[in-house]
């Protein structure tokens, strides 16, 4: 269905607007930096907003579009327009709802930061400044979670990169400006390969239309490419991807950028931008080079699996709060390739929903942390924590919906997403006999087992046993309710993910079907 207003260009050029208003300032009082934050979040949160209010009514295989839209067909690009579907809605709920809830994180945060960073001797830029990029960072992962056209997808990935390279070397931690040179570089090498993909798809048919929205509903343009030269392009293509999601061997610049990153950019940039690539695997390496996958499929469940288990590992031996979680993404991650890799509708819908669940998970996990590092002094060590529960009792229960959400209990949505992504797994390799059934138990309980117990241990670390430092008790602000709200989301998901599960099925089925996988 085609929507009454263009909602989603709206929710990406007003944000877009008013960052550039308040980089315009050169000082921003505190009823504009408010004033930017609250109504940049209000513009955000609209298609999450129109994701789940539409859910329950139509079913997302159809898409929901937005009325405007540019027809470069002519200048053989293909049409600039914005659309969800039922695989898509989980990643826009997650990245328009977080992003929305982290600005007005930021406000406290960022004042906080860049302060410290005048106490260091140095000048770094302002409010304004900070608004302008974080907002160009949001509206990007937006713009690519809604994209139907390979080039326009590629676009706002690029902005992706240049915007959140200068938040962390303008705002980060440590030798934040070589950490920022180092992500850049390795992300850069990561869109550059996904270039050369979608340019050979480009020769081969012309455009860059994945999916056509022009009549009001989503209907699957992509050509079907095969073939040795359709096999380089699609292991160039996904090669990016997998670059952007930091998989085991191309993942050395996530726990740097990640954990000294400001915190409010690492609440994105961990659960939000890294998922992003394995959304642009189901969305358009399937579809595009279905034979060229399922060659693939194996060898990527296998990484997964590495990737799930190494991420994990690490993870337990890590003591600085925020590179722990780096870490935990790292092996989040690696679910999310596997879902992917089944080809099964089941796998492509639990990665889809393990995409939400970390989202909102690992955005709460890391703005608690940043609580502590403005509340604490810069505690992040999580060595000299412990018994903060008795003083920091909703940052407590936070947290603790937190891990629930990387670990798949109730009531967290990660639960869904892990059922399902069982099943695609036990699908794709049940057909090669009982010893291969007999590898998915053991892999599944290996990897659940690992993410239970570093989120745990982590927890218990944090929040229990001997208190370790005279700390005041917790006085609840906006700060700490934009946490709680979040949390508060996570739970409504779970018990309302019947109509978001209905579509993320239709959808997930349709891109199988198209992919070459089963269902």
């Amino acid at each position: 269905m085609m929507l009454p207003l263009p909602l989603f260009w709206a929710s990406i050029l007003a944000p877009l607007i008013l960052g550039l208003v308040a980089a315009a300032k050169r000082e921003l009082g505190r009823g504009l930096v408010n004033a930017v934050a609250y109504l940049s979040a209000a513009f955000l949160a609209i298609p999450g907003i129109v994701a789940l209010a539409y859910s329950p009514r139509i079913n997302l295989a159809s898409w929901i579009v937005d009325p405007l839209f540019i027809d470069l067909r002519g200048s053989s690009i293909g049409v600039i327009a914005l659309g969800l579907d039922g695989v898509s809605a989980p990643v826009v709920i997650g990245v328009s709802l977080v992003t929305a809830l982290v600005s007005i994180y930021s406000i406290k945060y960022m004042t906080h930061r860049i302060e410290e960073l005048r106490r260091e001797g140095e000048e770094p830029p302002g409010l304004g400044v900070y608004f302008s990029l974080y907002n160009m960072f949001s509206i990007s992962m937006l713009g690519m979670a809604l994209s139907t056209n390979l080039l326009e997808f590629y676009v706002f990935l690029e902005i992706s990169l240049v915007s959140s390279f200068a938040l962390i070397a303008l705002y980060g931690y440590g030798d934040r400006r070589r950490i920022a040179l180092l992500y850049f570089i390795w992300t850069h090498v990561g869109g550059a390969l996904f270039l050369i993909g979608i340019l050979y798809y480009w020769t081969q048919v012309g455009l860059f239309d994945v999916v056509d929205v022009t009549g009001g509903r989503g209907v699957y343009v992509a050509e079907s490419l095969a073939g040795s030269a359709a096999l380089y392009a699609m292991v160039a293509l996904v090669l990016g991807l997998l670059v952007k999601m930091a998989i085991v061997g191309v993942h050395m610049w996530l726990p740097y950028a990640h954990a000294e990153a400001p915190t409010p950019v690492s609440a994105l940039l961990s659960p939000n931008l890294v998922g992003i690539g394995g959304y642009a695997l189901a969305r358009f390496a399937l579809p595009i080079f279905p034979e060229g996958m399922e060659r693939a499929s194996t060898a990527l469940i296998a990484l997964s699996i590495a990737t799930i288990i190494y991420g994990g590992l690490v993870a337990l031996r890590q003591t600085d709060f925020k590179r722990f979680l780096a870490y935990s993404s790292i092996s989040q991650m690696g679910y999310m390739l596997l879902g992917v890799s089944t080809l099964t509708a089941a796998g492509i819908g639990g990665a889809m929903l393990q995409y939400l669940s970390h989202a909102v998970g690992k955005a709460i996990l890391f703005m608690v942390a940043g609580v502590f590092i403005a509340e604490l002094s810069g505690l992040r060590d999580m060595g000299k924590m412990g018994g903060f529960a008795a003083r920091y009792p909703l940052m407590a229960a936070a947290a603790l919906l937190g891990f629930f959400h990387l670990v798949g209990i109730p009531p967290a949505i990660g639960m869904w997403g892990e059922v399902l992504l069982v099943i695609g797994y036990s699908q794709a390799l049940g057909p090669y006999g009982a010893q291969a059934l007999l590898l998915v138990a053991v892999t599944v309980i290996a990897a659940f087992t690992i993410t239970a117990a570093y989120s745990f241990i982590a927890m218990r670390r944090i929040f229990f046993g001997p208190l370790r430092r005279n700390i005041s008790g917790e006085s609840l602000d906006a700060f700490k309710a934009s946490i709680i709200v979040i949390g508060v989301i996570g739970v409504f998901l779970f018990i309302a993910v019947t109509p978001l599960s209905e579509g993320l099925r239709a959808s997930s089925e349709l891109l199988a079907a198209i992919g070459g996988g089963g269902s």
